[in-house]
């Protein structure tokens, strides 16, 4: 049984191949593409790429190359259909079982596609190409569109007289028309009757390509009609699950690490035509979930651009907190407010691309800070207000899904509630516990979502060396040859050092060290759950602490040889690879 071609397309096109090998492989990024050790042999130096770009993978030491269903067969030992199923897992997409019911589903959705595609062909060359709909062409002209943005977005015109549905029937079926959306059915004049008429028309593309539903704007001025209306949903077309845009957008994520979210399908058509192509819009609803992790999944930063008016701030509002919950350490949502009366089709028009991303990276605004902003503006600093407010925060922060995250967000927002209530704080009797102060909370949540490998070993070794001082006193010796990496945590070993070294009384309290660093060490160090269990047993402190030196080791030698590889692609000195040939037996005899 062969799958569909559609449903084989749509799980590569949801799924990166950097994504999908990274579960088996170490990537590193290296210019447009990844390198990694070769999963089909052992090696030293990496030969094995990935090109997200063009889809595959390629081994040069082995010459194996194809796509992610290759890579999972070829690599975990799969058949081709187990290896579909669990690719369709991972891209959140239904299992395809090959029942009848599976066959009929993709034949309605073939009948339903080509539907759509011919609508949508037919009238964008009726706006190209006939008199009739010469103002309507006029006025995205007038828009400052240039026709080869009208052509990229295939906008299309659809005439008040002109009724295809007849022409619909003489290819598709009556009961595939109907179910498809576009028309609706007249009970007084016992007729179909195009839900568009009279309307410019914007289609909306499936992730993979082919349009599955119409946004359509009103041309007659002072009607009564909506201003601008969505095709209604169908079993292909779920406002919640799509984004406008996402087809083209979604190819640019090598590009471009952000997204921008905006609300109208004019926004992201202005935004493209004055050459910002990374952009999304939602579909009047709600940001949802599904929205967000489908961003999630190409783009590290989500820049959501509301109109800078009333209802576009409180649009912001509610993506804020239905967006919140999603966020991760290695991700980011930030928040971008234009001026009042403003969008971002009218800001970038009348400022230029330049302009508008200037304004973008100095107004732009994190996520849980914007939440909390909102919400202090609710405040008359009342004790009943301040409680509402500090509850709604910890809902908020309680909702996220990430428990690193979560924490952090909480610890921000406790902070700013601590600086609303200074007299609350000053006590110890009524102090709120575990509340950072604002610039360390900020700084410290900054760090969390890209602390490095290094770090978390070096905060472990530290943490084990402070709260250890007698026994480190009496074995100095194991901190001999240690290979700390970072800066600061180089600083922070030498002053513990200096301190073991003499003889003087040590004291926690006094530790020359930054108060933020001492807090990231106690946060960060992984080895504090089970450091209560070995302080008794010093063999097994001993143990350890070997063990954790011997890691961290191998991870100074890994910087060394990625240095050296780097430089070795570029001059291919032999010296260099002597280098990185002894530097990578000591690693297999650490």
């Amino acid at each position: 049984m062969k799958y569909p071609k559609e449903y084989i397309d749509e799980i590569k096109t949801r799924l990166k191949v950097s994504h999908v090998v990274s579960k088996h492989v170490q990537l590193k990024k290296r210019g447009k593409e990844f390198v990694g050790l070769s999963p089909f042999k052992n090696e030293k130096t990496p030969s094995f790429t990935v090109n997200d770009e063009k889809g595959f993978f390629h081994c040069f030491s082995t010459s194996e190359h194809g796509n992610i269903f290759d890579f999972l067969m070829k690599t975990q030992n799969l058949k081709f259909g187990e290896a579909v199923k669990t690719l369709a897992l991972q891209a959140g997409m239904r299992p395809y079982t090959f029942s009848k019911a599976d066959e009929e589903r993709e034949k309605a959705w073939r009948e339903y596609a080509g539907i759509y595609s011919h609508y949508v062909n037919f009238f964008h060359n009726e706006l190209l190409n006939n008199s009739d709909s010469k103002l309507s062409l006029n006025y995205l002209k007038n828009r400052k569109l240039s026709l080869e943005t009208i052509k990229s977005f295939k906008i299309g015109y659809v005439k008040k007289n002109l009724n295809l549905f007849a022409n619909l029937e003489k290819k598709f079926t009556k009961k595939a028309i109907k179910e498809c959306g576009i028309f609706y059915f007249d009970e007084k004049k016992n007729i179909f009757i195009d839900r568009f008429r009279g309307r410019i028309i914007f289609p909306i593309n499936s992730i993979s390509g082919p349009p599955i539903a119409i946004g359509g704007r009103i041309m007659e001025k002072n009607s009564f009609f909506a201003k601008y209306i969505n095709s209604p949903e169908t079993q292909f077309f779920k406002k919640g699950n799509n984004l406008y845009n996402i087809d083209k957008a979604r190819a640019l994520s090598n590009k471009f690490e952000q997204i921008f979210l905006v609300e109208g399908y004019m926004d992201v058509i202005g935004l493209n035509n004055n050459g910002i192509k990374n952009c999304v819009a939602n579909l009047g609803t709600a940001l949802t979930d599904k929205q967000i992790s489908i961003l999630n999944q190409f783009f590290n930063e989500i820049v959501i651009c509301f109109d800078g008016d009333e209802s576009g701030y409180k649009a912001a509002v509610r993506a804020a907190e239905n967006s919140i919950k999603e966020l991760r350490p290695e991700k980011q949502i930030t928040f971008l407010f234009l001026p009042k009366g403003e969008d971002p089709d009218t800001y970038i028009t009348k400022n230029g691309k330049e302009k508008f991303l200037n304004y973008h990276e100095t107004n732009k605004i994190l996520i849980h800070e914007f939440l909390f902003e909102n919400l202090k503006k609710q405040s008359n600093n009342s004790p009943t207000s301040l409680a509402i407010i500090e509850k709604k925060l910890r809902y908020i922060s309680g909702s996220i899904k990430d428990q690193y995250i979560k924490k952090y967000v909480l610890d921000y927002f406790l902070g700013k509630i601590s600086q609303l209530t200074p007299n609350l704080s000053k006590g110890k009797k009524f102090a709120i516990k575990h509340v950072a102060a604002l610039s360390e909370t900020k700084k410290i949540y900054n760090e969390s979502i890209s602390i490095s490998k290094e770090q978390l070993q070096e905060f472990s070794i530290l943490y084990l060396v402070i709260n250890n001082f007698n026994f480190f006193k009496n074995n100095s010796n194991l901190l001999i040859d240690l290979n700390f990496i970072t800066t600061d945590g180089i600083e922070v070993l030498c002053k513990l050092a200096e301190i073991i070294k003499s003889n003087d009384e040590i004291n926690l309290d006094m530790l020359p060290i930054e108060k933020s660093m001492l807090e990231k060490i106690n946060k960060f160090a992984s080895v504090k759950h089970i450091s209560k269990n070995i302080q008794r047993d010093e063999n097994k402190l001993r143990e350890i602490f070997n063990e954790m030196k011997k890691d961290l080791k191998n991870l100074f030698l890994d910087k060394q040889i990625h240095e050296l590889e780097s430089k070795f692609s570029k001059d291919m000195d032999q010296t260099t690879l002597n280098e990185i040939i002894e530097l990578k037996k000591l690693q297999n005899n650490n």
